[in-house]
């Protein structure tokens, strides 16, 4: 897991994450990418990332429990909400969006995460 596809640390844009057969529908995954945590998160088959890190607190933010069918994950320090589709704070005491990061699946199965974004 985190593999990386180029270069150095400094020069990461892309992401191998994991094969999609290991992240089942309904699942999340911890990715560490350059200097930082990405949550990766197969949400009624479809991909989403975010990084890992509250916009309220900074604190870890995919630690928190997490609702599949609303495709949103819940802090777990304060309880804000976001949504793992756009990133947005859809609760008090967040009011910024969390970054996302595009999501891709290659011929060969491979879940790659963007991290240009």
């Amino acid at each position: 897991m985190g593999h990386l596809l180029r270069g150095d640390l400094a020069q990461l844009t892309e992401i191998e994450a994991l094969p999609l057969e290991e992240l089942p529908d309904g699942s999340m995954r911890l990715v560490p990418a350059d200097g930082f945590t990405i949550g990766l998160y197969h949400c009624q088959g479809e991909l989403h990332a975010v990084e890992d890190r509250c916009t309220h607190d900074d604190g870890p933010l995919c630690e928190g429990e997490w609702d599949c069918e609303a495709c949103e994950v819940v802090c777990p320090r304060h309880g804000s909400r976001f949504d793992l589709r756009t990133g947005a704070a859809l609760s008090l005491p967040a009011y910024l969006p969390v970054p996302t990061f595009p999501v891709r699946v290659r011929e060969d199965g491979m879940v790659v995460i963007d991290t240009r974004a």
